[in-house]
């Protein structure tokens, strides 16, 4: 028994659909597990996505990003002719979905080998990013107000 029911939260939230959805498909029972992917952290705000699409030529791969999902997606075309007397190489077609953070955005995406290689980066805004504030403090001398007297500080 892997589920969780959530409806609790779905009557007191509101603006966390995203959240609420995302947490609701990691709780399925089926994954899809072809065509097996990784990923890597290549530094602080760089990531990338590698997928094994071997098989697949550049023209049979499409890669989408709509609402912080990111989606690649491969159907190639039966070769005409083909009489396989054994066929291992998995070619069927797939859909896989990234849900990315607030802020990662697709750099580029390159096919070398066999592998579908996607380079996101997680840029913040300037406005977001912690800042620092100075702390101030009265010089000597300086009048400072306390409630409704005005006190000299030491």
């Amino acid at each position: 028994m892997r589920s969780f029911d959530f409806s609790p939260l779905y009557r007191s939230t509101v603006g966390f659909d995203q959240l609420q959805s995302l947490l609701d498909s990691v709780t399925h029972e089926t994954v899809p597990t072809y065509p097996p992917y990784n990923i890597e952290r290549t530094s602080e705000n760089d990531y990338r996505i590698s997928v094994a699409v071997a098989g697949f030529a550049q023209d049979d791969l499409d890669l989408e990003v709509k609402q912080n999902v990111l989606t690649i997606s491969g159907k190639r075309a039966e070769p005409e002719g083909a009489n396989y007397l054994h066929r291992g190489i998995a070619g069927r077609s797939f859909e896989r979905r990234f849900q990315l953070a607030d802020h990662v955005e697709v750099k580029g995406a390159h096919l070398e080998n066999g592998l579908l290689h996607v380079d996101l980066v997680r840029r913040v805004p300037e406005e977001l990013k912690p800042r620092r504030i100075e702390i101030s403090a009265p010089a000597k001398g300086q009048k400072t107000l306390e409630g409704n007297l005005a006190t000299a500080a030491d």
